[in-house]
């Protein structure tokens, strides 16, 4: 098989606040070269690196509000975040959970920092990523899936450290998430002088979000702490070697290739869906959530 090659790699842009609760940088679709159709199934990825809060008696995050048209993952590095949805959704995502949320045809949603955790404080980080839905699932019933640290498919890689199956599979060991396309999402914990290789279709888009330490791709390309590396949609085969102790976020999907039309909080496929969108919405049919 053919080596998969980098594209580029991204250094992280500016860091704005979501609500007052996350600290983010965001990669998709913000970054010249990672515009949704590129990145396609992947159409948002905002990054909470290594951040300090305060402790707090308000809990502090993002109020209510409407999702339509794709799913929301959440990963939880360091800290708790604590959520609830119209749906009926809702729990703590603890520190290696995921939250996998199918909003679809539409939900209400809030999400804070977990109260006790909240109060006092302490190193967040996270990642946010948006997957889109295929226009026959669009307007599918919401559901949500609670993936806790414990359950997610563990394959040992022996001293070279541990890779963590969110989605799809990794050398046949699949992840409990399902997903409506196919969709690969893992964390490859890997220590110092560790190795490890992958293997996607080469349609696929792929990328890596190093959440912690420093890695070298196919032996020559390094990428630090924080950077994002896309890569050409050539080859199947890549290796990842940890220069230090690292965590990193793989993702790999097959581009669902339709139109994608986004307005903030709401992804459908024609200007006409977003405005059946907001009618929607304000006609109260995404149900109701106490702010």
């Amino acid at each position: 098989m053919a080596t998969k090659k980098v594209e580029i790699v991204v250094s992280p842009r500016p860091a704005h606040f979501v609500g007052d609760g996350f600290r983010v940088h965001n990669f998709i679709p913000g970054v010249h070269g990672l515009d949704m159709k590129r990145m396609d199934p992947f159409i948002m990825l905002d990054y909470n690196s290594k951040f300090h809060f305060n402790g707090s008696d308000r809990p502090r995050g993002v109020g209510v509000h409407p999702h339509r048209g794709f799913e929301t993952v959440t990963i939880a590095y360091s800290g708790k975040v604590e959520h609830h949805d119209s749906a009926g959704g809702g729990g703590v995502i603890g520190e290696g959970d995921v939250q996998w949320m199918t909003a679809a045809k539409g939900v209400l949603h809030k999400e804070y920092h977990e109260t006790e955790w909240a109060k006092t404080g302490g190193i967040f980080q996270m990642v946010q990523l948006w997957v889109n839905l295929p226009a026959k699932d669009k307007m599918s019933h919401p559901k949500y899936q609670a993936i806790e640290n414990t359950k997610m498919e563990r394959v040992d890689i022996g001293e070279n450290g541990l890779i963590e199956v969110i989605a799809g599979e990794y050398k046949g060991h699949k992840g409990p998430a399902t997903t409506f396309t196919p969709v690969h999402m893992m964390n490859a914990k890997l220590k110092a002088g560790g190795k490890a290789d992958f293997d996607f279709p080469a349609t696929f888009n792929t990328a890596a979000l190093v959440i912690e330490g420093s890695i070298i791709i196919n032996g020559e390309e390094q990428v630090k702490s924080d950077h994002f590396a896309l890569f050409k949609n050539e080859g199947e085969t890549f290796t990842i070697e940890a220069k230090e102790d690292s965590i990193v976020l793989i993702i790999s999907g097959e581009p669902i290739n339709e139109p994608i039309f986004p307005h903030g909080p709401f992804v459908m496929n024609s200007r006409e869906e977003i405005m059946q969108a907001f009618e929607d919405f304000n006609t109260g049919k995404f149900g109701y959530l106490e702010d």
